[in-house]
């Protein structure tokens, strides 16, 4: 006769207890690995986001309207951003009557465009022109309002220039500069706020939100950062800072802006920052 064999249960008991013994042996082992990956990752996540949102508000000051920058201080700063820009007719053409050349001794309602555009305006948008001062262009001394682009008008047709725009109203422009250049303002992001807001620390992780905010012009010089609104391009904000020279370099007509992000989440701190030069020259 066969007889049926199994295991008792204190055998089991044995089992259970070598294999939980072998098994927290093991995670001793292991867990410093899987907690540097999850370091690791953390990290390579938070310095993608702070580089991401650095680039990003680099490449806005790089197109700003020269001397658009206004800091009112170092937690936040606004420009005016442009979508386009080009060149203006300044002259007479003696050979095509239809030219329109823009003329700065009065106010004017059109005239032609002779470089390519990177983006035609469309109505609402905004042209500047020769914008020195930082005031000027909230103002509207040196911006009128886009009422339409068209093709130049026969005879002359492509000779004129690669397009023609009319103004919503006669406005006078400032001479600006030898050239004939001009940018192109979105009618719906006319003025844009970069903000660090509740920038600190709680329980390893960071609580402030760098955010990007657009607003109208507003003549009046920003004297603290707005309080509320904005997009969010980076979260988990432990401190950042901008700081912004005018005339970094007297010679050269250009600006500076730093920027300095430093990102904290579950322990894990990455700080980045990035300084570019700013065209003054409009």
């Amino acid at each position: 006769m066969n007889s049926a064999r199994g295991f008792t249960l204190l055998e089991l008991v044995l089992v259970i207890i070598i294999t939980g013994v072998m098994a927290a042996a093991i995670a001793v082992f292991f867990k410093p690995a899987v907690d540097a990956y999850f370091d690791t990752r953390r990290r390579a996540e938070l310095s993608d986001a702070a580089d991401t949102a650095l680039r990003r508000i680099g490449r806005e000051v790089r197109r700003a309207v020269p001397n658009s920058i206004r800091i009112p201080g170092d937690q936040c700063f606004e420009l005016v951003p442009t979508k386009s820009g080009g060149l203006f007719r300044r002259e007479a053409d003696i050979v095509n009557a239809n030219a329109n050349p823009l003329d700065s001794t009065g106010p004017d309602s059109a005239f032609d465009v002779l470089s390519p555009l990177a983006a035609a305006p469309v109505a609402g948008d905004f042209v500047v022109i020769g914008n020195q001062n930082t005031g000027d262009v909230y103002s509207g001394a040196t911006r009128g309002t886009v009422g339409a682009w068209s093709s130049p008008p026969a005879p002359g047709g492509a000779a004129v220039g690669v397009g023609r725009i009319a103004l919503a109203a006669a406005t006078q422009f400032p001479a600006g500069y030898d050239g004939g250049r001009f940018q192109i303002v979105d009618g719906n992001e006319p003025a844009v706020f970069y903000v660090c807001r509740n920038a600190g620390e709680a329980n390893g992780n960071g609580t402030g939100e760098l955010l990007r905010l657009v607003r109208a012009f507003d003549a009046t010089y920003p004297v603290a950062c707005p309080a509320a609104g904005g997009v969010r391009l980076a979260s988990r904000v432990a401190s950042c800072r901008f700081v912004y020279d005018p005339n970094q370099g007297a010679t050269q007509q250009s600006g500076f802006v730093w920027m300095h992000i430093e990102l904290l989440s579950g322990g894990e701190r990455v700080a980045l920052a990035h300084g570019m030069h700013v065209s003054n020259v409009p």
